[in-house]
This record gives C-alpha cells, structure tokens and sequence, in this order.
C-alpha cells in the first residue's frame, strides 16, 4: 500500500504539473478522489484553448512514455490487494474491476495518441530531409554570395600590434626556401638506401617508391601498436584517418585497438607527432615498411620501424645528403620567389632588424638563399646584407633551453673559431649558441621580437614560451583555402550540417533505439547521406588523411590545436606581410570560432 500511495502521489503531481506563467495550468486534485485521475483532467484539457492543446498532447505523451511502466505497475498492485470476496464484499469487487477496465482504456488511448504524435514528428522530419535532398541536386546561387578566404593572408590567434615589432627572425626551410615536391622523393629514396644498406633492411625495400597522394603533416605514430593515424582537436583518433601500413582500419577495429577513439590528449602526447614538413617522407616510409611486414608475414616490433626510419631520416640531414642533392639541381627542387626579397627589404627600410637561426650548415643556406634571389639581387649584392645576425647549426630546440656557446665560423675555411663571441659583428657567420647568450648580446626583448618558422615545436614552442611573438609558416595553408573556397566544397559542407541537424531533431524526437520501421529508415538514409558528404570533402584535399587543419567533419584537428597553442598568427609565406602596412594592428577576429581562416558554411543556404 505504501508502494501505491507513493506511485499514486508521483502520478498525480506530474499530471498536474504546473506551468510557467502566459502557460497552461490545471487544478490540483485530492489524491483521495474515488473518481480515477486521468477522467477527471480529460474533460479540464478538453475545455482549454485549441492553441494550447498541441502542447498539453506533447507534454502529455511525454509523462506517459515515461510513466506507462509504472502505471502498469499500479493496475498490477490493486489487483494484488483486492481479491473478490462473497456476499457483501462483491459490491466493492464489481466497483474495482470497472475502474480498472477504465484505466486500461484511457491508458490505450493516450499511448496510442502519443505513438501518432511520434508518427507525424518523424514525418516532418522526412519531409524536411525530402525537401531539401531536392536541393542538392544543384548548387544553390547564394553560396557565390559568401565571401572568399584570402589564401595569402595573415589569420591570427593572439592580438599583435605589428608597430612594437623591432625585430623579425626567420628559419631557413619552408620558411625562407620553399621546395618542390620533389624533394620529399629525394629523402624518402636516401632514407631507404640506409635503411638498407646500413640497418640491413631487405633488399626489396629498395623498390618502394614514395606517394604524395597519402600522407599529410600533422600525423601521430604510435609506436606500441604500429598505427599512424589523424587526431582531431580533442585528442580523438579520426575514424576514417587510421593506417596500419597502408590498410585503413575499421571503426570496429580501432575499437578493438583502443577501447575507444576518444584517446584524449594525455594519452596523445605518448604517440610520435609529425609535424614538420619533412614529415612527409617519414611518414610514408614507416607505413610502407610496417605493410611490408605485414605481407611477408614476419613479426616486428613497431617501436624498432620508427627508431630504424627516423635514424634514417635524421642521418639523411645531418650527413648532408639531402643538402648536396638539394644544391645539385636546385632547379629541381627550390621554389624561386622574387616578393622575399621585396619584403626583407622593405622590413630594412623600416627601420627593422633582422636575423636568421637555421639548423642547416651555411653553406647550404648560403647556396639557397643565392639561387633564389638571384634574379632580384644586383651582381654586387649580397643577401647576407639583408640579415643583422646569421646562425647556421642552432641545433634547435635545444637552443632555447641549453647554455651552448656560440662559435664564430670561417667560411674559407669551413672551420670554428675558438674565441669567445660577445658581440655579433656585421658580415659574421655564427654557429651553435643558445637563447640566453643571443640575448645578452642583443639586448632584444621578448615582446619586440617576432620568429618565424615551419615546425610547431622545434621552431615556434620555444620562442613562444621565451615571451617572444611566434608566426607559423603552413605551406600547404594556401591550397587548403582555396579548396574550402570552391563552390563544390562548400556544398558539401552546408549538406553536411543541415544533415546533422536532422539527426539531431530524429534523435530528440525518439529518445531510445527502438524507433519504428520509418525511424529506423529515416536514420539509415540521413547517415549515408552525412557520410557521403564527409568522403566528399576528405577526398578534396587527400583521400587518405583529408585536410591537414580539419576533420571530415569541418571541425578542427589536432596541427589545429597546435597551430592555436604556439602561432601568434599564421600564413603560407612570410612575403604574405608585404599586403600589410608595418604598423598594422592584427586583430582577432570577433566572430572566430577556432580557426579563423575557417568558414562556417550554414545549413540555412537550403532553407527558402
């Protein structure tokens, strides 16, 4: 009886929920009424305003979805209590049974009432997905409407008044010399090459071949489990960006790898980021040799493919390999670019200064920088000129934190003096050093300096925490813009959205998995229409990985975050500052989300 009572009590305050002001309100009866509750609020509903019965019938089915059990119940504990009796106790029997045959009709009929609300939701949805699955057969004219993305331009994450820069610094590749693909090629072949000739890899490695259409920068490898793969912002692994060699991975089986994709940050910062440009050729060579071991059927360890491939690489750089191919057919693989020259020029007439911390060897540099400039600068001229202070073999990071001297370096004669330097004097090629000495001796503030560079955490974290003002160098940025500002792309992405909100009102709409047979028809094609829209977009920039700055989803990945964490501002080329005047005020933008060089294609392009 207690179990009634309370049950009864619950039901009736529901019922008779009060609603906010300008709403409607019914009277609270007395749970003691002989009269069954449900007839007594029919006949107070039906009195209302018409405009305010759709409301009370959502609501309505809304408490009986969630209390039917518990009516049922209720009908089960008085016929529990209240066995028939003879003589005079039949009266009271007869009197029960037709207050429960009551009940059960009016409980039938509200359920049944609620399950067509539910119907005609899920019809509005169909018809909404009908009506504009219309619409995707063309591009609607207004997408012409949205503004375009300036691919050269300069997209900032922190404020930065360019008047209170005194000093720019710049790395030397991807930043100053920009490659073609070509070169990516060249390390992948010289990488192998040690991989066999030095690490006793098999002979058949030796005709792999390096492919551009699969890798991108801003992948992570994890070296427990052999998979390279694509995070987004959060930390979570990409579910169509999973690679073990060159297999994708299933959903399924990454959840069988991880549990889950939602690895979170923390356990991120465990796998092996590639970040730089010269990942390319790193990444690619690890999945080509793990796929090798996979179809050879031979047991490796895939911590020893990342150790073996990134030694490669590194002795493929520190050796002078590269340098030497690089400068042997600089035609091949430097990009010239006649705006540098403008810049660096106009950033001296200003009243600027200007330095330059590579970890290449000079002479590689110095080979570069003539090549390029070769058509701008006068036969008299030098670029060194340009440069206040020149490093070469900074050995960065470790520049930033270490208390390495700096060593003055003889070109003639490619060797180190063993004097102190104290002083950076014009003309002069230094080596080595760290950030404490460069600016005892410069006198350079933090907040006066601006650095740029390609790599995220060789080149941008430390400046970044040392105070001074960081701007990243994103070749592929320029590409990548132009693609999002393709009518085609921004097609898919306003399907993309207008299909998730679909999802999102079905899901509301039935709350738990077991939907009708035009729910579950619904959901299906709603998905396959959001997938497709997804594989669209990723195959617009690689059919492998998708973009370098965001998901198959148009949100944010993982470089994105970094891009957010250690770049003041960001652009394809440091030239691109010439479309700005030096004293300029660089602004976040107010209406950012997290990117701003991202837009925001509406789901409303398809709505009349």
């Amino acid at each position: 009886m207690l179990k009634l009572a309370a049950t009864h009590k619950m039901l009736t305050f529901l019922i008779h929920f009060k609603s906010p002001p300008n709403r409607f309100s019914c009277q609270l009866e007395s749970p003691n009424s002989s009269i069954p509750f449900y007839s007594k609020i029919r006949p107070a509903f039906l009195n209302l305003q018409s405009h305010r019965r759709t409301e009370i019938k959502h609501f309505m089915a809304s408490v009986r979805r969630r209390l039917l059990p518990l009516g049922s119940s209720l009908l089960r504990t008085h016929a529990a209590h209240f066995q028939p009796v003879e003589g005079v106790g039949g009266n009271t029997h007869r009197k029960f049974s037709s207050v429960v045959t009551a009940e059960q009709r009016v409980l039938k009929s509200e359920a049944e009432e609620g399950n067509q609300i539910l119907e005609d939701d899920i019809h509005k949805i169909r018809h909404a997905f009908n009506t504009v699955k219309e619409k995707f057969l063309k591009i609607p004219d207004v997408l012409r409407e949205i503004p375009k993305i300036d691919p050269k331009g300069i997209y900032i994450n922190k404020n930065l008044r360019l008047d209170n820069i005194q000093v720019y610094g710049f790395d030397y590749d991807y930043t100053l010399a920009h490659y073609s693909a070509n070169l990516q090629s060249l390390i992948y072949d010289l990488a192998k090459e040690y991989l066999v000739n030095e690490i006793r890899y098999p002979e058949c490695c030796m005709e792999f071949k390096y492919d551009s259409s699969f890798p991108i920068r801003g992948l992570y490898y994890d070296k427990s489990k052999g998979c390279l793969m694509k995070l987004d912002f959060f930390g979570s692994i990409e579910p169509d960006g999973c690679y073990f060699g060159r297999r994708k991975l299933s959903r399924s089986e990454i959840n069988d790898l991880y549990g889950t994709r939602h690895i979170g940050r923390d356990q991120a910062r465990g796998l092996v980021g590639l970040m730089d440009f010269f990942c390319f050729s790193e990444a690619c060579l690890i999945a080509d040799i793990v796929q090798h071991f996979v179809d050879a059927k031979l047991e490796f360890d895939a911590s020893y493919v990342y150790e073996d491939v990134n030694r490669a690489i590194q002795h493929v750089h520190q050796s002078g390999l590269v340098h030497r191919g690089i400068l042997s057919d600089p035609k091949k693989y430097l990009l010239k670019n006649g705006q540098l020259l403008r810049f660096l020029r106009m950033l001296r007439e200003n009243g600027k200064k200007l330095f330059l911390l590579t970890n290449s060897p000079y002479y590689f540099v110095d080979g570069g920088m003539h090549f390029m400039l070769e058509d701008s600068l006068g036969q008299q001229d030098s670029w060194r000129e340009l440069f206040d202070v020149v490093i070469a073999k900074a050995n960065k990071p470790d520049f930033y934190t270490s208390e390495h001297p700096f060593r003055c370096y003889d070109e003639e004669k490619d060797t180190l003096a063993f004097s102190k330097v104290d002083a950076f004097l014009p003309n002069n090629i230094y080596y080595h050093g760290c950030l404490k000495t460069f600016l005892e001796i410069t006198k350079w503030n933090g907040p006066e300096v601006i650095y740029f560079g390609d790599h995220l955490f060789s080149d941008l974290r430390g400046p970044s925490k040392a105070g001074w003002r960081t701007a990243a160098i994103i070749h592929e940025l320029e590409n990548e813009i132009q693609i999002q500002n393709e009518d085609s792309y921004r097609f898919e992405q306003a399907k993309f959205h207008i299909i998730q909100e679909l999802l999102g009102k079905l899901h509301s709409v039935v709350a738990n998995t077991e939907g009708s047979e035009k729910y579950t028809s619904l959901l299906r094609e709603l998905n396959e229409e959001r997938q497709k829209a997804r594989s669209t977009m990723k195959d617009m920039f690689n059919s492998s990985f998708g973009a370098t700055f965001l998901t198959d989803t148009g949100q944010e990945s993982a470089f994105a975050y970094h891009i957010h964490q250690y770049a003041d501002v960001y652009t394809s080329k440091p030239d691109n500052f010439l479309f700005y005047p030096p004293e300029a005020w660089l602004h976040v933008p107010y209406d950012i989300k997290i990117m701003p060089h991202h837009v925001k294609v509406s789901s409303s392009l398809f709505r009349t």
